[in-house]
């Protein structure tokens, strides 16, 4: 069974992430710091040892979610350096990326080039519940067996601004096109939140179970 540390950031509801991870059938530990992984605590592993991926969690504010990552900077030098597979959701799929204008210019984890903005005046803010995916001709390690026009659910206010297209899997329309999964190298991401997304939701975490076993 695949080992998963889910990284806590003090953001959002990580009991949900957790099971949505067990039902894809991980076995999961919460961990809040560096040392927790380095310790083993909750059953988990070192980085590099028996846990085979983490997952970067979040609803809230870009700049919290940037400040509580600091105590994960081994870890996330670890997904940097090749060594750990990596899935951000929502809040932790914009982390991601280069920067945030979420209260202000911020910098994020850099692991994926680009921005994140603001969803524009046009649509209602946020962007909350079902909406259907695109998939893209990029890479679709994470949409294997998830059929275009899919529904997950969606719960955000802000969205990301790729530099490369070829990052996207798959998109989504509300007012403006917008990736829904980014997928570069052995980091992911969904926009959405794929364990409150249903039988696709789960097939999205098996694929990336599977990727982390390879």
């Amino acid at each position: 069974m695949m080992k998963v540390a889910v990284l806590d950031l003090g953001l959002g509801n990580l009991m949900s992430i957790k099971r949505g991870l067990e039902r894809a059938g991980a076995d999961v530990s919460l961990v809040n710091g560096d040392e927790g992984l380095e310790a083993g605590s909750g059953g988990s592993c070192c980085i590099g040892g028996c846990v085979g991926a983490v997952v970067l969690p979040g609803v809230g504010a870009f700049r919290d979610g940037m400040k509580a990552a600091s105590k994960f900077a081994a870890t996330l030098n670890g997904v940097r350096e090749g060594k750990t597979m990596l899935l951000g959701v929502c809040l932790g799929m914009q982390m991601l990326f280069s920067r945030s204008q979420e209260g202000g210019e911020c910098e994020g984890l850099g692991l994926i080039k680009g921005d994140v903005v603001r969803l524009p005046a046009t649509v209602k803010v946020p962007h909350m519940g079902w909406n259907s995916i695109e998939i893209t001709t990029g890479s679709h390690r994470l949409t294997r067996g998830v059929k275009g026009g899919e529904y997950f659910y969606f719960v955000h206010s802000y969205y990301c601004v790729p530099e490369e297209r070829s990052a996207v899997s798959a998109d989504v329309d509300y007012g403006v096109r917008m990736p829904a999964i980014v997928e570069r190298g052995n980091v992911f991401g969904t926009q959405f939140h794929p364990e409150k997304s249903g039988p696709a939701g789960v097939a999205v975490i098996r694929n990336f179970l599977e990727e982390a076993k390879r």
